[in-house]
């Protein structure tokens, strides 16, 4: 038999979301902390949270975040520095940046009551399309299509969608397959089933096809590509960067500086950084105005980032008694206790953890 191609597969639309419905219900995720709630707020940390990170991670993030902030109001007061510490470990920072300007925005604009309808939602600050049609369905049983990186691989191999999803024609398409197959009933666990049969049955690599919902039609499964869609990002040589750092002691402290509130790690605390052509020795003269009592090279890290990989060279640093504090406001001097409750990079608290003894 000729494979079955999109021009002359049966006609799914009708029934795709009842198949998912159904699986949703048996065999679906019931039990997360954000689950079984109409609550906006919790919804909308969840998502949040989960965008480009996996469940088992985000699920006691979420859990100490909502016992520290239980509430919007509680999040928009508090200070940006204890998000982030909050934050610290999941990683893609400018989620927690926009997230404490969203709750300052919804206890400001709209009395502290978080709005549940997905046109409101997608003014916020980091809330976009799906995310916004997500938190809507889930908050008020609001009809809507939903596309995060799970959906877009079921999608892109049940109708047959060539291309990488980031390119903006492909990501089209994909919108109008998606809201093409939104139901009229039951909003609620189709969006959830969406999300799981994305991360559950239809994952990136040995995907569980006999057990799918929505497999006697899918396009992928039929023409054997199952592997190929969705077509993976176009490979491009990672640049790399290389920065140098100092681990800077006295008396039981660590100097730590301010990020940036642009760019890598922003508004987090870290280490003083310079360039790979300078000198340890020459850094401290031109930050503290005289050499170092000692000086030592630490193993080097190398960190991925999205766009590039960094490698940190870090040295161990000793101040002579008596050298007056950094002269900055965005500098403080942490014990290695304060250290681990502050909120700085995952590499640069593991480098400390093993570093400050």
């Amino acid at each position: 038999m000729p494979p079955r191609t999109a021009a002359h597969a049966p006609s799914s639309v009708p029934t795709f979301a009842a198949r998912v419905v159904a699986w949703q219900r048996v065999h679906g995720r019931h039990g997360l902390p954000w689950q079984q709630t109409r609550d906006a707020y919790r919804i909308w940390l969840s998502e949040v949270m989960l965008q480009q990170t996996q469940v088992t991670t985000v699920v006691p993030y979420f859990e100490r975040f909502i016992a520290r902030f239980p509430d919007v109001r509680a999040l928009a007061a508090a200070p940006l520095d204890d998000v982030l510490a909050a934050w610290a470990g999941l990683g893609y920072y400018r989620r927690a940046h926009h997230l404490h300007a969203a709750a300052q925005a919804v206890a400001r604009d709209h009395g502290g009551e978080f709005p549940t309808d997905a046109t409101t939602l997608a003014t916020l600050p980091g809330i976009g399309r799906s995310t916004a049609a997500a938190i809507a369905a889930f908050a008020s049983g609001e009809r809507g299509a939903i596309l995060d990186g799970n959906v877009k691989r079921v999608l892109a191999r049940h109708a047959g969608i060539d291309g990488w999803p980031g390119e903006p024609r492909v990501e089209k398409r994909l919108w109008d397959a998606a809201e093409a197959r939104v139901p009229d009933h039951d909003i609620e666990a189709y969006t959830q089933g969406m999300m799981d049969l994305g991360a559950l049955v239809c994952t990136r690599t040995d995907a569980k096809c006999l057990v799918c919902p929505v497999t006697d039609d899918c396009i992928a499964r039929h023409e054997d590509r199952v592997d190929a869609l969705p077509a993976p990002r176009p490979r491009k040589a990672l640049p790399q960067r290389a920065v140098q750092l100092l681990v800077v002691e006295r008396a039981g402290a660590v100097l730590l500086e301010r990020r940036p509130a642009q760019g890598i790690w922003s508004g987090l605390w870290s280490l003083p950084e310079f360039a790979m052509e300078a000198s340890p020795v020459d850094a401290c003269v031109a930050r503290f105005g005289v050499a170092p009592a000692a000086c030592e090279p630490l193993p080097p890290i190398a960190h991925a980032f999205t766009h590039f990989a960094l490698t940190m060279h870090p040295w161990r640093v000793r101040l002579a008694a008596g050298i007056a504090d950094a002269a900055s406001p965005a500098t403080t001097w942490l014990t290695r206790e304060d250290a681990r409750g502050a909120a700085l990079p995952a590499p640069i608290k593991r480098l400390l953890d093993a570093t400050l003894v």
